[in-house]
């Protein structure tokens, strides 16, 4: 049952636990997170990148509409979201596609080119309906998790909302996009700081790489959407080499690509688990 993503956040955030939001890369990601979701009894937000529209050869509308088809006949509640959005262009394809929310990402650029860019982006948004996350403070990539000195400062991070807009902040606190182990320790004190400090949920990005504990921390501490992509990829990929590498004469994808599916599915519904565990009251 497709729902917008505003609305799944704040009953998350109500309910003192976190959401969700997994990376879709094919029609079997999205079709595993769905599944993930309805075994774990949990909403879900299904996440469609600027990267995958690349692999995608820049079409956005093909595998948006999939994932929404999906998204409509699930069980559960699921939201589609665009992910790391840097292309006004892609942005303002958005709404047309059907998508609830766009994480609009000018995190690289300068903190006054930043705000500038988002409060634009998040108008253009806002007037078509749109839920807007964005970024502050320097998440990276592959070469690890950042460190202290490029984490989000919480009354930068004030600020910055107050003058964006945006309805959520992905904040660096010390996870890393990319990470094939899963060995990230959080700064949880900073955590509870941002907390403290911004109006509006507080977003883990790069969550593949951080242990079940930290993560459950991380959700007592105020995250409220935390996002997952490299993780399915590793058990997608996994699963594969497994088929391929026991059977020398399979050619069907149809038979490889199932159990690729089914170990994503796990995957979702075990990390939906424990998103899903209520904050215990102090």
């Amino acid at each position: 049952m497709f729902t917008p993503t505003g609305e799944i956040v704040a009953a998350a955030r109500a309910a003192g636990v976190a959401v969700g939001a997994f990376n879709v890369i094919t029609v079997e990601h999205a079709e595993a997170i769905v599944a993930g979701a309805e075994r774990a009894g949990r909403p879900v937000i299904l996440q469609i990148s600027e990267n995958a529209v690349r692999f995608h050869h820049g079409r956005l509308a093909p595998i948006a509409a999939a994932t929404r088809c999906i998204a409509d006949a699930s069980a559960v509640t699921v939201a589609l979201h665009l992910d790391h959005v840097e292309s006004d262009e892609l942005f303002d394809q958005a709404a047309a596609c059907g998508f609830g929310s766009v994480m609009y990402d000018a995190s690289k650029r300068s903190y006054d080119d930043n705000v500038a860019r988002t409060a634009a982006a998040v108008r253009r948004g806002h007037a078509q309906g749109l839920w807007v996350e964005s970024e502050l403070g320097e998440i990276g990539g592959k070469d690890g998790a950042h460190a202290p000195g490029v984490r989000t400062d919480p009354g930068d991070a004030a600020a910055y909302v107050a003058a964006t807009g945006v309805d959520a902040l992905a904040v660096a606190v010390g996870s890393s996009h990319a990470m094939h182990t899963r060995t990230a320790r959080l700064d949880h004190e900073l955590i509870a700081r941002l907390r403290e400090a911004v109006p509006v949920p507080l977003v883990l990005h790069g969550s593949s790489g951080v242990p079940d504990d930290e993560l459950a921390a991380a959700v007592r501490g105020g995250m409220v959407k935390v996002n997952i992509g490299t993780a399915l990829n590793s058990a997608f990929t996994t699963a594969v080499r497994e088929s391929l590498g026991s059977n020398a004469t399979l050619v069907d994808p149809r038979r490889y690509l199932a159990s690729a599916r089914d170990a994503m599915t796990d995957t979702v519904a075990s990390a939906l688990r424990l998103l899903g565990e209520p904050v215990p009251c102090p």
